[in-house]
């Protein structure tokens, strides 16, 4: 699947598949490869696609970056978030992305550090619990989701086959059907920081 740069130049799609949660992922990405999509991903996400036999590249080879800091920064990359922030209906953006080769990223499949069952796992330290603060990962859904009309953004593994029939009928989704995504993803990082908010909120209660 392909569509036509501000250039007129023929780009392939590209998805992004970032995952804690690796529910159907494997699925997702072989139906996304399927429909012709170029899938990006990151460490543990790379190396379960990879062992599936889905052909994927990791994030370090587009950023041009290693991941570093024990994996605290992987794709917090101006050759990522160009990506999924540039407005496809705009061609002075899509100029400045392909004079910087950055590749449009189109469909974005993430979901966050699991925050709430390290917190509940018996004698964690605040340690432990703070290196499951993601960063990356609202970072990015949050990117795409403000360009919603361009990019899908998914968080919930429940929305991959419905998705994937959507594109396999159509060839694209649908602007409600990205809006509301979008819709979801705001809704899952508002939950997610209340989470953090609350667990910070009760160390200083407990503090001696």
């Amino acid at each position: 699947m392909t569509f036509l740069d501000a250039g007129g130049i023929v780009m392939k799609k590209r998805a992004i598949i970032s995952v804690s949660d690796k529910t159907g992922v494997v699925e997702f990405a072989r139906g996304l490869v399927k429909l012709g999509y170029e899938i990006v991903s990151t460490g543990g996400t790379a190396k379960v696609l990879t062992q599936a036999g889905v052909e994927n590249i990791e994030v370090s080879q587009v950023t041009g970056f290693p991941e570093c800091l024990d994996g605290r920064v992987k794709t917090l990359h101006p050759m990522i978030h160009a990506g999924f922030l540039a407005m496809r209906d705009n061609p002075s953006h899509m100029a400045q992305i392909k004079e910087l080769g950055v590749v449009p990223i189109d469909v974005v499949a993430i979901n966050l550090y699991p925050f709430k069952q390290t917190i509940l796992k018996d004698g964690v330290t605040l340690e432990e619990a703070v290196e499951n603060i993601d960063i990356g990962g609202p970072t990015m859904i949050r990117a795409a989701a403000k360009n919603w009309q361009d990019v899908a953004v998914v968080v919930d593994p429940n929305d991959y086959p419905n998705i994937l029939e959507h594109l396999e009928k159509e060839g694209a989704l649908s602007r409600e059907l990205k809006f509301q995504l979008a819709l979801k993803v705001f809704e899952h990082t508002a939950a997610y920081e209340a989470f953090i908010a609350n667990y910070l909120r009760q160390q200083c209660k407990d503090a001696p």
